[in-house]
């Protein structure tokens, strides 16, 4: 088989969307097909229960239904249809009142910015939107963590009273967006500002954060669906409330996610672009997570989709059980970097280190129009071309598999494919290795010991007293872990003037007290 015939073969393209995977330097044979028949059967069942309203979720024991929110004539009931069609409509009415300057702050003539409060698949799509598509709506900024640094370097530089916050949480307790909401609520009013008449809630209905806003008169409150979780959630009110807010143009978004959900929902593995990406992950991986995922977008405007990926594929696959409860600990790691900024980054590595990876580039095929050569004959566009097909070649020739997934420009259309051609890749692959990837059991414990580290560090911020002790002494009096006690002590002597710490040659020396 020549070079061009297998990249023929093995090349998925829709044309009237414009988009193609290529998978000639990761080949699907048929032999690798053939043996994966009865999971590829089981996978396209699961899908189609999924989509008519099945328990996906039976930890949670809950429907998934980010496929609907792009064509509500799916959802399994009259209910679910209105539950998206209602706010949809809502969400689009709000952005162009606030756009149009119907809807203004208290203190200034119309909207010029908003902040977005939240962690997780609440700030990660609205980002990825926000970086990708250049719009002519409000400035967009972002709360995603609770690091007070990062808090106030984004609230100093807000025109605060022309800024519309978005809180984003579905049970109104996660910390980090709280803290956030806290922290802008404290800035806003030390600046002389009311929070409530600038803050819109965008959670569950009935939830901490919507009895807070109701309770307080904020402007606007959005009810978030408990069938979608975070990190699918762009497509709901989570993304789309930020996206009309930025001037994007949502129905594009919506359309092209359901345009890639229609193609991929064809029960044809060589013309289904989503079941091939899976069962290439399962292929490069062993179907055990052996190798790692590394995305290179070719394009500055998809920097952020590596990220939105990790969260996607790693959350919903890192899972230690399958459905039946065994072992397995599953699971694809992904990094990445934008072309060709990783040609001077970590592209040594992937041609020369450790075979550990699978490559995944998107190829964005619209260049901007720069006259400019560089070159005798060679634009800008030209080198990113040629980095991003050297770079392909120099890793195939050292034995390194790749996707290379092309798209024709970056809008909103464009990305609204992209993200459904990966969310139905993760749930195919979920059902290739029968696990649930619809819930997170791993952050769940995580906030949980967060939350024990945090209560011995109030017990131990009131152990302390005037004379000098190490960390073995106050763990031996509070009963407690000697390392947690010391990382507690470290923590409160570095913020607080008024501990004293003195360290010694070593930390099982260190004496903490209060000066």
């Amino acid at each position: 088989m020549t070079i061009m015939s297998l990249y023929a073969q093995q090349l998925v393209r829709y044309p009237e969307l414009g988009i193609s995977l290529d998978f000639s330097k990761l080949p699907l044979d048929d032999a690798f097909l053939s043996s994966m028949q009865g999971r590829i059967d089981k996978a396209f069942a699961d899908m189609k229960a999924l989509e008519s309203g099945a328990i996906a979720n039976p930890d949670e024991k809950r429907m998934v239904g980010h496929y609907w929110l792009r064509n509500s004539s799916l959802a399994p009931t009259p209910e679910l249809k209105a539950a998206i069609d209602g706010p949809l409509a809502d969400v689009k009415a709000f952005g162009r009142d606030v756009l149009d300057g119907k809807i203004t702050p208290p203190r200034a003539e119309q909207y010029s910015a908003a902040l977005v409060i939240g962690i997780g698949g609440s700030a990660l799509g609205p980002e990825l939107v926000a970086d990708a598509i250049p719009a002519a709506g409000l400035d967009m900024f972002f709360l995603d963590n609770t690091d007070p640094d990062g808090m106030y370097r984004v609230l100093e530089s807000l025109p605060l009273e022309e800024t519309l916050v978005i809180v984003i949480s579905k049970s109104g307790g996660t910390p980090e967006t709280r803290n956030g909401m806290l922290v802008a609520q404290d800035f806003f009013r030390k600046n002389g500002l009311e929070f409530a008449p600038q803050a819109v809630a965008v959670t569950g209905a009935g939830s901490r954060l919507d009895k807070t806003a109701e309770a307080e008169g904020w402007l606007k409150r959005f009810p978030m669906e408990d069938w979608v979780g975070g990190r699918t959630s762009v497509m709901s009110v989570v993304g789309l409330v930020p996206a009309v807010l930025q001037g994007v143009n949502v129905d594009d978004l919506l359309e092209g996610a359901r345009l890639m959900d229609e193609k991929t929902r064809r029960d044809c593995v060589k013309c289904n672009a989503s079941m091939k990406l899976a069962l290439a992950w399962y292929k490069a991986t062993g179907g055990k997570g052996e190798k790692d995922m590394v995305v290179l977008p070719y394009k500055d405007a998809l920097v952020l989709f590596s990220k939105y990926l990790q969260q996607l594929i790693m959350e919903s696959l890192g899972k230690r059980l399958d459905l039946e409860g065994n072992e397995v600990c599953q699971g694809i790691s992904v990094y990445g970097n934008k072309g060709s900024t990783d040609q001077h980054a970590y592209v040594q590595q992937l041609r020369d280190g450790v075979n550990n990876f699978f490559a995944t580039f998107i190829e964005v095929r619209e260049c901007s129009a720069d006259a400019v050569e560089v070159e005798a004959g060679a634009t800008c566009g030209d080198f990113l071309q040629g980095f991003l097909r050297g770079t392909r070649q120099a890793l195939a020739e050292s034995g390194r598999s790749s996707i290379t997934i092309s798209i024709p420009e970056v809008n909103a259309k464009t990305l609204g494919m992209l993200i459904a051609l990966f969310e139905r890749a993760v749930s195919f692959y979920a059902s290739l290795v029968n696990i649930n990837a619809y819930h997170q059991p791993g952050v769940e414990a995580g906030k949980k010991a967060a939350g024990s580290f945090l209560a011995l560090l109030g017990r131990v911020r009131g152990a302390l007293g005037t004379a000098p002790e190490t960390a073995a002494q106050m763990a031996a009096r509070l009963d407690a872990d000697q390392e947690a006690v010391y990382h507690c002590l470290v923590h409160i002597a570095s913020g607080d003037s008024s501990v004293k710490w003195v360290q010694a040659d070593c930390a099982d020396e260190d004496t903490f007290c209060k000066a």
